[in-house]
């Protein structure tokens, strides 16, 4: 086999198939005794095959130990609403408790969940500043999904939620969304959280996306624990 026959061959962009070189080129036994080669290029494609399928085995089970280690970590989640939580005071009247319960029910009737929440806590320094929060607990496998169907709630009680985009979730991890919406009282800050083990939706009413989402943080270190 020539020299030129090999170099004359290339892909559809024109890079050579061969690129060839000055140094001999030593057959092992096999090609020595059929003197085509072809016996070590079989080796050659074979032992490839195998290194591609312990890289792909090797990824997979690092993605799959990844992904199953943060649900152990974040499935059996518990929530409470105590009474003071990142300087807000818990609403206890009797409107606050039924708007509470409205939302818990309204996130109950659109996500399977074990235990749902709803509170209205009060900000001592301005009575406008109320935030409204519920979610609820379950094992989710798809957290972020879950949390934009939360969204997707929000969207069709009040008005379509814009400017949804990513923030940190701080410490306790998930997926933390923010963005506006507009009320009766006019635009207002939505922020949520996901994990693999809860789901929580805010309303932070006269309140920009980046206040909410860091006081949203501070709530969920609150009122949110793992066992």
């Amino acid at each position: 086999m020539s020299d030129a026959h090999l170099s004359g061959r290339q892909f559809d962009d024109g890079t050579p198939l061969v690129q060839l070189t000055d140094e001999p080129i030593e057959l092992d036994a096999r090609e020595q005794a059929d003197g085509t080669g072809q016996g070590d290029a079989r080796s050659r494609r074979g032992r490839l095959v195998m290194v591609l399928l312990a890289v792909v085995a090797a990824l997979g089970v690092g993605v799959f130990g990844t992904w199953g280690w943060r649900i152990v970590q974040q499935k059996d989640a518990r929530i409470t609403t105590p009474d003071q939580v990142a300087g807000l005071r818990l609403d206890t009247s009797d409107r606050a408790a039924s708007t509470a319960d409205y939302l818990r029910s309204g996130i109950a009737a659109d996500i399977q969940l074990d235990s749902s929440f709803g509170a209205v806590y009060q900000d001592p320094a301005d009575e406008r500043r109320s935030v409204l929060i519920f979610g609820g607990t379950t094992l989710l496998w798809q957290p972020e999904r879950d949390l934009e169907s939360l969204f997707g709630l929000m969207a069709d009680e009040t008005a379509t939620v814009t400017g949804l985009r990513d923030v940190s979730p701080g410490p306790l991890g998930g997926v933390m969304k923010c963005g506006s919406t507009s009320g009766d009282g006019g635009e207002f800050a939505v922020c949520g959280w996901a994990d693999h083990g809860s789901v929580v939706l805010g309303m932070f009413p006269a309140r920009s996306t980046d206040e909410a989402a860091g006081l949203l943080r501070q709530i969920r270190n609150g009122i949110q624990s793992r066992d």
